[in-house]
């Protein structure tokens, strides 16, 4: 079976939306930066610089469910040409700031504006494409993000050394051109628009409040463990590469760099040839190749085998994202996805706030070895939590 052969089902609308998609991430490297912008450009200390990145990240946190439920309120589309007009124009009245409690302030606006294109994104897709087509349209999405963060921060690096202010201009361009490129593309308008205003008035709006839903909830706690072991990429493993290990600095970009190019080349392929697999056993076998691949660190210390366990990590990720959003889609019933995958948005904003900070307090408290058997153990916990999600999936959509 040729993988690449069933990537012609996708729908236009999806490829459209993974362009969109790609212009926006393409100029994403404000955040990269934004401390050392705060520190070296405007004199603050780290703490007050990462002070506003957790303010981005709590305004992420509080608004995704509420996003959610505005997209299903007044259209996944609209709500993505809001975020994305909106966000350009944050980012070029960022680059005029310098108090530092205007910019604290508007670092939290802008994560109620640009991150409630996510939640929209992906109600977006679930409704536009099949159930058996799911998870190689979310993987084309999330290759279209990968693509982008390979550009935005490497020509942020490269436009720091001229001005900081560029990177606020070129953040604010490419979100104010995939704003317009969401108003000017033409869309399959029987997939979108007009199911969502039959949605509106479909029994699914009668429906209870996501967080009476306990099946969607457990599958979300399911996620969380293995959620907070990937995390740790940009947290405890350049710590372990280059403080416990010796490695150089530009290790950790070559790790990166691996783990990036096997997304771009193999997760959209990989997710065609699965693509009649059902949800929970991918999300089950994504789980434990995650945990066994960042476990496995806790004893492959040399260059070939740190290489490998990034090889059975980004395995576990190419399967279990992809996997973890269809589902998501899967449960959440037309007419509330928007709401639904507000949750699935909040439960990633859980694990990027709690990942990093327990994953830094063990290795430091620890050690790496403790650090890693705990990942392994983490992901064990949602392999096993993901064996009760086969019961779960009934005809929603």
């Amino acid at each position: 079976m040729n993988p690449w052969k069933g990537i012609k089902r996708i729908p236009r609308n999806i490829w459209l939306i993974s362009g969109a998609t790609l212009i926006n991430r393409s100029g994403m490297m404000v955040l990269p930066f934004l401390t050392l912008y705060l520190t070296e450009e405007l004199g603050e200390t780290p703490g007050d610089a990462g002070l506003v990145l957790a303010a981005y990240g709590l305004g992420a946190l509080i608004t995704a469910p509420f996003v959610g439920k505005l997209s299903d309120k007044i259209g996944a589309m609209r709500l993505m040409q809001i975020s994305m007009l909106g966000s350009g124009v944050l980012f070029f009245l960022f680059s005029f700031l310098e108090n530092y409690w205007f910019i604290f302030s508007l670092s939290v606006l802008l994560a109620v504006i640009n991150e409630s294109f996510r939640p929209a994104s992906m109600a977006f897709i679930s409704d536009s494409v099949e159930a058996e087509l799911r998870k190689p349209a979310f993987a084309l999405y999330r290759l279209a993000i990968n693509l982008g963060m390979s550009i935005g921060p490497i020509l942020g690096g490269f436009l720091t050394a001229i001005n900081y202010s560029l990177l606020f201009y070129a953040d604010g361009i490419t979100c104010i051109s995939a704003g317009i490129y969401l108003l000017l593309v033409k869309w399959d308008l029987p997939q979108t628009e007009e199911d969502e205003l039959e949605a509106k008035s479909s029994p699914a709006k009668n429906l209870p409040p996501v967080y009476r839903d306990w099946k969607f909830l457990y599958f979300l706690l399911a996620m969380v463990p293995v959620g907070i072991v990937m995390f740790q990429l940009m947290s405890t493993l350049p710590l372990f590469l280059v403080n416990d290990l010796g490695y150089a600095k530009t290790t950790f970009g070559f790790v990166i760099a691996v783990n990036t190019v096997m997304i771009i080349i193999i997760e959209l392929p990989l997710n065609t040839l699965m693509n009649k697999w059902s949800d929970w056993k991918l999300l089950l076998i994504g789980s434990l190749l995650t945990g066994i691949g960042f476990g496995g660190m806790a004893v492959l210390h040399s260059m070939p085998g740190i290489i490998i366990t990034v090889i059975i990590w980004t395995f576990g990720e190419m399967i279990l994202f992809p996997a973890g959003a269809s589902y998501a889609a899967e449960l959440s019933p037309k007419g509330k996805r928007g709401e639904y995958m507000g949750y699935y948005q909040l439960m990633f904003s859980i694990c990027f706030t709690l990942g990093p900070w327990l994953g830094t307090v063990i290795f430091e408290e620890f050690g790496s070895f403790t650090l890693w058997i705990g990942t392994f153990m983490f992901g064990l916990i949602s392999t096993i939590m993901m064996l009760k999600l086969k019961s779960f999936v009934s005809n929603n959509a």
